[in-house]
């Protein structure tokens, strides 16, 4: 078992674990997006104009695409490594984002927990580039 875990790259178990993640979001929010009205709460004023001016369904497909394209930079390991630096980044201000934007809620476990894995990916990709 020790063996096995040696051999287990860290880096790749986030960019797996997100990207599966972002895929199943992004493929959902593309197909379904009223089932993801939920997560429009009230907002602060200038994000809820942005929102506005592209319609909720439009805006929340929008979003499946942007997170279906960070799985698929993720996932695919031939890419420069710093286009999943640029996603871990912008994963994790996303999530920043959120937390501060719609503060604490039922999901917010599940933020922070984004939040750590992205920024650990970020800070591992940066280490491993030296």
């Amino acid at each position: 078992m020790k063996n096995f875990i040696n051999k287990i790259n860290s880096e790749w178990v986030l960019r797996i674990s997100l990207a599966a993640m972002y895929a199943y979001s992004g493929l959902d929010l593309m197909r379904h997006p009223k089932s993801w009205y939920w997560a429009i709460r009230p907002l602060p004023n200038f994000v809820q104009k942005i929102i506005n001016s592209f319609g909720i369904d439009l805006f929340l497909q929008i979003q499946g695409i942007v997170e279906l394209t960070f799985a698929i930079i993720l996932i695919l390991w031939f890419l420069p490594k710093i286009f999943s630096m640029i996603v871990a980044v912008l994963i994790t201000i996303e999530m920043a984002l959120i937390l501060i934007l719609v503060g604490v809620d039922g999901i917010t476990f599940r933020d922070i927990g984004l939040l750590g894995a992205s920024l650990s990916l970020y800070i591992i990709i940066y280490k491993n580039r030296l």
